[in-house]
């Protein structure tokens, strides 16, 4: 008499397509849920900001909420007030934001961390933004 041959799961595969699954899910969880990349780079001193011609050509980190927005026609920067927490309370910074740093939508009342380089006539420009 013939024996009939057995058409049952593998065990092994089972085993491995579990492992897989399993590696997968915590592997993209990781991936998702990373923190953006931190800027590194000095503090700016919000005491130097008033004199901003000592500060001119350096870079230097800020970080604050966005407080206002504010567009001039004809014109595709954005230019943003950041409230910035400083030893002698909160104090507002404006920030000109190139359209090409704009890859995504800057809202009020949200917290960034803005590497700024600081032009003629002490104005600061974004050289890279990250949210908070």
């Amino acid at each position: 008499m013939a024996r009939r041959a057995s058409s049952g799961i593998n065990p092994g595969l089972l085993i491995g397509v579990a492992v897989f699954v399993v590696i997968a899910f915590f592997g993209g969880k990781l991936f998702l849920n990373r923190k953006p990349d931190k800027i590194s780079g000095a503090q700016i001193n919000m005491e130097d900001v008033k004199d901003g011609v000592s500060l001119r050509d350096n870079e230097y980190v800020v970080e604050g909420t966005v407080d206002e927005k504010f567009y001039r026609d004809g014109n595709p920067n954005q230019v943003v007030s950041l409230k910035v927490s400083a030893p002698t309370g909160e104090e507002f910074l404006g920030v000109e934001i190139p359209a090409n740093l704009t890859t995504f939508n800057i809202e009020r009342e949200q917290r960034y961390s803005i590497k700024v380089r600081i032009r003629e006539g002490g104005i600061a420009v974004a050289t890279a933004i990250n949210r908070l």
